[in-house]
């Protein structure tokens, strides 16, 4: 399922009951670790309320919450997490994105809204696309990227949150998105040059459009703002079956000291859900 296809709607029994599990269980004994982790709030939200999965988010032992609105910053602070990246609101979304001049004004307008409220809030990171292609060359695409990113870095240097363009793949989940491909993006932050623009990494997409992940962190690390986990094939559980060492790539993040969030998105399929969530969190914590 793609995180901006989801709709919401009434739970199931079924789901009730495994989410009632789960919150019965013990508080996890694992150490903290050298990352902060999160878990986007959209992949569970057909078994949790928010209140719920902060919950369950603080039992693990996570630091935050992501892709969460400026309207339940506060449901997220109360239990002492952070709301690790501000959820996109249209026209700011994954179609409509900075690559065109015409978008620009109304794109850097909602850019500015969610830095101001992430700001107001002490939120860190908003997020940005770049949109699809749609017969628009790539150069051409990065160029525009560029312009409109540039018109809101000042204001994000000023306010002090870092606006995250997101790496998708264009091959399986977001068919034509531009920003398919982590050289072009890198290109991007360089051409950019501000300390609060950077690239959201997402490790599942990327390892769809061109694997080699680690050594990608490794060389690339400070044009990366924000992590995305998800197991591939199917973006579900972190589990043996997983072509990604998860354990390793949470180590080469940790090894670069990175200080930002490392954030789970995955779409839980196993019996309780929230087991998925503790065992990425084992395997993340290094």
């Amino acid at each position: 399922m793609n995180r901006r296809n989801f709709v919401q709607s009434t739970t199931i029994a079924g789901a009730a009951a495994l989410a009632t599990t789960s919150l019965t269980r013990p508080a996890l004994a694992a150490p903290a670790g050298r990352l902060n982790q999160s878990v986007c709030y959209w992949t569970y939200q057909k078994f949790f309320t928010l209140d719920e999965l902060c919950k369950e988010a603080v039992r693990i032992g996570l630091k935050g919450i992501d892709l969460v609105t400026p309207a339940q910053y506060a449901t997220v602070q109360k239990y002492g997490l952070t709301p690790a990246m501000t959820a996109s609101t249209t026209p700011n979304d994954i179609p409509v994105g900075l690559n065109r001049l015409e978008n620009h004004e109304r794109v850097t307008a909602s850019i500015k809204s969610d830095i101001a409220a992430a700001a107001a809030a002490k939120v860190p990171n908003v997020i940005t696309f770049s949109g699809v292609r749609k017969g628009l060359p790539d150069a051409e695409g990065l160029d525009n990227c560029v312009t409109g990113l540039n018109l809101v870095k000042a204001f994000a240097e000023e306010h002090g949150v870092t606006v995250n363009l997101e790496l998708l793949n264009s091959k399986v989940d977001h068919k034509d998105y531009q920003a398919d491909h982590s050289a072009w993006g890198i290109e991007m932050v360089k051409r950019v040059n501000s300390p609060r623009v950077k690239l959201l990494f997402d490790i599942y997409h990327m390892q769809i459009m061109e694997g080699d992940i680690i050594r990608t962190i490794q060389a690339n690390i400070d044009f990366f703002g924000h992590f995305h986990t998800g197991g591939n094939p199917g973006r579900h559980e972190i589990t043996e079956k997983d072509e990604l060492n998860y354990n390793a790539i949470a180590k080469a993040i940790a090894d670069k000291g990175f200080t930002g969030f490392v954030a789970h998105e995955f779409n839980p399929i196993g019996t309780p859900p929230i087991k998925g969530l503790e065992d990425a969190y084992a395997i993340c914590t290094v």
